[in-house]
């Protein structure tokens, strides 16, 4: 069989670069075209050095020129607010394709698929619209659904980012000389992530993100009280139970630091700490590649779930230094 062509609209932005060295890893996919709204004629290899055609570049394309685009996969890497145009448009032009949308504005929308990869395999199989989650809220949700029915009070989740998370428009959250020395919080109530968390794991949750001066990574200090005491050994048995199946969810008792998963396409949950004088009350950790788990290589897992491909197709586990 051939392999199945890709789009990616918004090839020039941060998700949209972290997903292309993927597609091009892939047996069973090929890229039709990388588009870009202010960089077209750039060559793909300025996004990737190691892309395969020296003479491909990103392309000028807008929704009404999606007819002429042979593709059955659609990945818009796009700011939020911005796809329904090109939904509309790869719909009618490609009613059978299937588009995969990293944005928020479909995680809410019951017509689509809430990509949460290794929780929502069932749904994702054959699946042709998907609501790819957002970065906190994929750290967050896998973190909390292994212990969702022992929650009693709303958790605190205390999210730290690398700057590449604010995008490339230029705002406070990643400006180099406002971020140096400094952390800075923001959204402190009612972010999108905490609604999505709470929508998807069907619990309320308070989540307080910030921005630090480093690029690329995310962590999350988790605060929960369960109905039950469970020391940390038990914590981590769950845990471990929940994701036996899940090779790019790792399990630790150590607390897991940025550093061990940047550039990994996969996430770390550890450090699970009960205090003697709370005995109900747990703390714990977790931390994923804002750029990968946290948006290109979830959107890959889907798009082979979805395809009925392999899972894991494409997705490379190991260090960054040892995948190039």
């Amino acid at each position: 069989m051939s392999n199945q062509r890709v789009a990616l609209i918004g090839g020039r932005g941060y998700t949209g670069s972290a997903f292309l060295p993927l597609l091009a890893g892939h047996p069973d996919l090929e890229l039709a075209l990388a588009s870009s709204g202010s960089q077209a004629g750039q060559p793909l290899r300025q996004i990737d050095p190691d892309w395969p055609d020296p003479e491909a570049t990103l392309v000028g394309l807008n929704p009404e020129g999606v007819a002429d685009v042979d593709a059955r996969v659609w990945v818009l890497a796009l700011p939020n607010g911005v796809s329904a145009p090109w939904v509309a448009a790869i719909g009618a032009a490609h009613p059978d394709a299937l588009i995969v949308d990293f944005g928020a504005d479909y995680r809410f929308d019951a017509d689509w698929v809430y990509g949460l990869s290794e929780w929502n395999r069932a749904a994702l199989a054959g699946a042709r619209r998907v609501a790819n989650p957002g970065c906190y809220a994929t750290g967050a949700q896998f973190a909390l659904l292994p212990i969702r029915d022992y929650l009693t009070r709303p958790p605190v989740v205390f999210g730290v980012s690398g700057y590449s998370g604010a995008g490339k428009t230029p705002s406070p959250r990643n400006d180099p000389a406002r971020l140096a020395d400094n952390l800075i919080p923001y959204s402190l109530a009612g972010h999108v992530h905490e609604q999505e968390i709470s929508v998807h794991l069907g619990r309320p949750v308070r989540f307080h993100p910030h921005v630090a001066p480093f690029f690329r990574g995310l962590s999350l200090t988790l605060s929960v009280n369960l109905s039950e005491e469970l020391a940390p050994a038990a914590l981590l048995d769950l845990f471990c139970a929940a994701y036996r199946d899940a090779p790019l969810i790792e399990v630790t008792a150590e607390i897991p630091e940025i550093r061990e998963i940047s550039g990994q396409p996969g996430l770390k949950i550890g450090g699970f700490t009960v205090d003697p004088r709370q005995p109900f009350r747990a703390t714990f950790v977790a931390v994923l590649d804002n750029l990968l788990k946290g948006a290109a290589s979830q959107a890959l897992q889907n798009i082979n779930l979805a395809l009925g491909l392999d899972e894991l197709a494409g997705i490379r586990l190991g260090t960054a230094d040892e995948r190039r």
